[in-house]
């Protein structure tokens, strides 16, 4: 397997708004535990092979310094750029350029982390990516600036805040770590202040290969008086160490139609998609959990020629921003666009056929169990018809039905429980788990 051995840390940034906090040491030194947050990345990289590690430091940089003689890891070495002046996330690569080596990783030194980094070292190889993001879904969107993908996971676009009034978007964040080729870097303009997600990115998008790699893992910047003290108390409770990919998760699939909207047959515009009065409330229990919330959900109204992918996806953006106007957030969507029965004039006939993933299948369950180093005999599948029950029996998930939707009429198959709705269903499971 392939391995990364460098990274730079950006520890320039004043800190502003984290107050008095700031007024003598750079926010990267502000401790989480009994260690400051940027020893914590180092010990992660570290952990993962990485041996050499620059950081850019500015503000405060003498303390910087100070820092890294103390940091004594076998066989790492740790060099401190100082900037003379403020050069923006981007701006003074081109000066160690020569130090760089063909891929490295780039941290933003406030962000608290914990992941598995050989799945993303995976991820960017497989995918001969030449800057892959680390990226997730938050429970905010609508002030963050947001990515879009297409169905390979590669970045299509890139939308600043502050959004339009009305603006549906995909619930996409930049997470603040990169996987990077070095190529990258001629194209940032030598000692100029240069931002990567403002400048450079959006310019390189139609040119070179941009990938999001999304994950459930913990990443948050703690930049605020009040992340920080999420972050804090997230630690704390091992909340963030556990989110590691590396150990085991538990997921709750859900079933889309009849289960968190209207299922008004065939839904093939954003327009058409009503969530239930409790979704948004029990999408948010899932959210502050142990559990992953994760969607399964067939959509044949591609293989019937109602809508298009990209029209789907609109329709799922839809979801995202409904869902985050009440701060809620779904970790994944897995969604099959085809159908078996063919023969009608009407059709797509690119999507007319058997596929694993449609349930009854059970190939999206086992599709995210491989994404998330999900645990299958501790998960669930929640779902209103039939074939959802035989997709998490085959998958070997506890499945429940609920009485919302198709509501498991004229079944053949029971579920394991059923309950009157989606919220009742996360309530009984949160509360026998816990």
């Amino acid at each position: 397997m392939n391995k990364i051995k460098q990274a730079v840390i950006l520890a320039g940034g004043r800190g502003s708004r984290l107050g008095i906090l700031t007024s003598d040491i750079p926010k990267p030194l502000i401790k989480v535990g009994d260690m400051p947050v940027i020893e914590h990345q180092i010990q992660l990289l570290h952990k993962y092979g990485v041996r050499r590690i620059l950081i850019t430091a500015n503000y405060h940089h003498e303390a910087l310094s100070k820092f890294a003689k103390k940091i004594k890891l076998q066989g790492l070495q740790l060099q401190v750029y100082v900037e003379k002046e403020p050069l923006g996330t981007a701006g003074a690569f081109p000066s160690f350029m020569d130090d760089l080596e063909e891929h490295f990783f780039i941290l933003y030194g406030d962000v608290m982390l914990d992941m598995d980094l050989d799945r993303l070292i995976a991820f960017h190889f497989s995918h001969n990516s030449d800057i892959t993001l680390v990226t997730h879904s938050n429970d905010h969107p609508q002030d963050s600036d947001l990515i879009e993908t297409d169905g390979a996971n590669r970045i299509s676009r890139f939308i600043r805040k502050p959004h339009e009034n009305g603006f549906v978007g995909q619930n996409l964040v930049n997470a603040g770590l990169y996987l990077m080729s070095k190529s990258i870097i001629n194209g940032i303009p030598f000692r100029n202040k240069f931002d990567f997600v403002k400048d450079l990115f959006p310019t390189i998008i139609s040119t070179k290969q941009l990938y999001s790699y999304r994950t459930s893992e913990y990443l948050k910047d703690m930049g605020t008086p009040e992340r920080l003290e999420r972050v804090r108390i997230d630690f704390a409770k091992g909340i963030i160490q556990k989110r590691n990919l590396s150990n085991p998760q538990k997921a709750i699939f859900l079933d889309r139609d009849g289960v968190l909207n209207y299922d008004i047959d065939l839904i093939s515009k954003p327009k058409d998609l009503i969530l239930y009065d409790f979704t948004v409330e029990a999408i948010s229990k899932i959210n502050k959990s142990d559990y992953l919330c994760i969607v399964v959900t067939n959509q044949s109204v591609v293989a019937r020629n109602l809508c298009t992918i990209n029209e789907l996806e609109a329709i799922h953006r839809k979801l995202d921003m409904e869902l985050a106007k009440g701060g809620a957030k779904l970790d994944a969507l897995y969604y099959c666009p085809f159908h078996p029965d063919k023969g009608y004039p009407e059709e797509n006939p690119n999507f007319k056929s058997e596929h694993h993933w449609r349930k009854p299948n059970d190939g999206m369950l086992l599709q995210a169990a491989n994404d998330y180093n999900i645990n299958l005999s501790e998960s669930y599948m929640i779902g209103d018809r039939e074939t959802d029950i035989e997709a998490g029996r085959k998958a070997g998930v506890i499945t429940i039905g609920v009485d919302t939707g198709y509501g498991l009429k004229s079944r053949t198959i029971n579920p394991d429980f059923f309950f009157k709705n989606l919220n009742k269903a996360v309530e009984f499971i949160i509360e026998n788990n816990s």
